[in-house]
This record gives structure tokens, C-alpha cells and sequence, in this order.
């Protein structure tokens, strides 16, 4: 195994908060106050969170999907010439569902530093509030938008665990009529909005989900855990029973 280089700086990969802006951890605030430069989804995203946090004078990189090749030799470029650099998203923790892949590959290919600064996640945010069983469960993040969709969702129900996905406001009613045909008797959990004003937690049966968000209860983003039809749901006393 090789030695990172001493000399050129680290690429610190810092979770951020979803919503609420007290969710970031106080090694985070310091690694991003010291950073030389900060990667960001959105530049004005990151700067209204800089602000909240007193932290100014920092260069901006726009770091997205669409310009991926010129920002990594952008960051690449700072940390080979010593400067620090902290990778965020728009909300949460880096790399999940997120930018970051190619960026963390290229840096292991030059042997560069990196190192998480861990913090607020969607995924563990929605699931320690999931009344679901999540001892065991799969993350598929976002599925495609269309081409392999059905058969992402049944692949994934074939699994028999709870899986999660990650859903936008203007396809989460069409993917409830998508379970409805391939889970039809599947328990769902949701979380949306989570740590903003108007968060929301609802667990029920595909229908009595979709009744409720047919209230107008579909802005946000969605955490979608689905406990398939078939798959027994533990009761706390069985569990504790099981592991021990």
C-alpha cells in the first residue's frame, strides 16, 4: 500500500446540513473555515451556508455533473500545489447519489489525500426514524427516470429486504403506482421535507400513502423505504430475541 503524498493537500469530503443549518458538526465548520477552497454543487447554495457559519474569503468551485472533467483538474490543480480543498454537496453527505465518484478515482490514482468529515446523511436521517425493519436493507439511491425503471424496481423487490430510494416531487405518485404493481402489498416509509419546517414522516400501505400525499404533500425531496409484501415485519421483542 503507498504513502499519500506529503506534500500536496487534502481533499476533505464535509457533510453538510439538509435543511436545518445548526446540523453541521463543529469539526466540519473548522475544516471548512481552513479549507483553501471549497467544491460545491451550487455556488449560491454554499455561500448562504459560508455566511451562516461566518466563514468568508474562500474560492468557489463549481462542481457538478455537467463540468465534472474541468473541476476535478481545477481541484486537482489546488491540491497539487498545497491548498486544501473541502468537497460539499447541496445538502448532506458527499458522494452519495451525489457528484464525487470520478473526483475520489482520480485521486486515488495520484495517490492524493482524502479524508470524510462525516455529518448529516438523507439516507440515515430518514432510516432512525423508519418503524420498519432496516437491520438489513439495500440502498438503490435515485432510479432511472425511465429506460429500466420497471425492472431496477424489480430487481430490487426480488431481494426480499427493505430497500430504499431516493425520489423527487414529480415522480413520487407515479412511483407508488409502480409498486402498486410489483409490491402491491408492501409497507412504505417516507421521509420528506426532513429538518425543515414542514418534515414529515408517514408509514402505511402504498394506498394509504398515496391518500395522504394526494393532500398536496408532495414538495421536497423523498426517502422512500419500501418492506416488501411476503417479508414478515419483526416486532421489537422478536428482534432483541434473534441477537441475543
Amino acid at each position: 500500500m503507498q504513502t499519500p503524498q506529503t506534500h500536496s493537500g487534502t481533499l476533505y469530503v464535509v457533510a453538510t446540513p439538509l435543511g436545518n443549518l445548526e446540523d453541521i458538526t463543529l469539526r466540519a465548520i473548522k475544516i471548512l473555515g481552513k479549507s483553501g477552497a471549497i467544491a460545491c454543487e451550487d455556488t449560491r447554495r454554499a455561500s448562504i451556508l459560508l455566511r451562516h457559519l461566518d466563514i468568508t474569503g474562500k474560492k468557489l468551485i463549481s462542481y457538478h455533473n455537467y463540468n465534472e472533467p474541468r473541476a476535478i483538474g481545477q481541484i486537482i490543480a489546488l491540491l497539487e500545489e498545497g491548498t486544501d480543498v473541502s468537497l460539499i454537496t447541496d445538502a448532506g453527505t458527499p458522494i452519495i447519489s451525489d457528484p464525487g465518484y470520478a473526483l475520489l478515482h482520480a485521486l486515488q490514482e495520484r495517490n492524493m489525500n482524502v479524508i470524510p468529515i462525516p455529518g448529516a446523511c438523507a439516507l440515515t436521517t430518514a432510516l432512525s426514524a423508519c418503524p420498519l425493519p432496516v437491520n438489513n436493507f439495500f440502498f438503490a439511491g435515485f432510479l432511472p427516470h425511465k429506460k429500466g425503471r420497471k425492472t431496477r424496481l424489480e430487481y430490487l423487490a426480488a431481494l426480499q429486504a427493505s430497500f430504499v430510494v431516493y425520489e423527487s416531487p414529480y415522480r413520487i405518485m407515479k412511483l407508488l403506482d409502480e409498486l402498486e404493481k410489483i409490491v402491491p402489498d408492501a409497507q412504505i416509509f417516507i421521509g420528506r421535507e426532513m429538518t425543515k419546517i414542514h418534515e414529515e414522516y408517514i408509514t402505511g400501505t402504498i394506498e394509504e400513502i398515496r391518500k395522504q400525499l394526494a393532500d398536496g404533500k408532495t414538495r421536497g425531496e423523498f426517502v422512500v423505504v419500501i418492506h416488501p409484501s411476503g417479508k414478515k415485519i419483526i416486532k421489537s421483542e422478536e428482534y432483541h430475541a434473534d441477537h441475543h
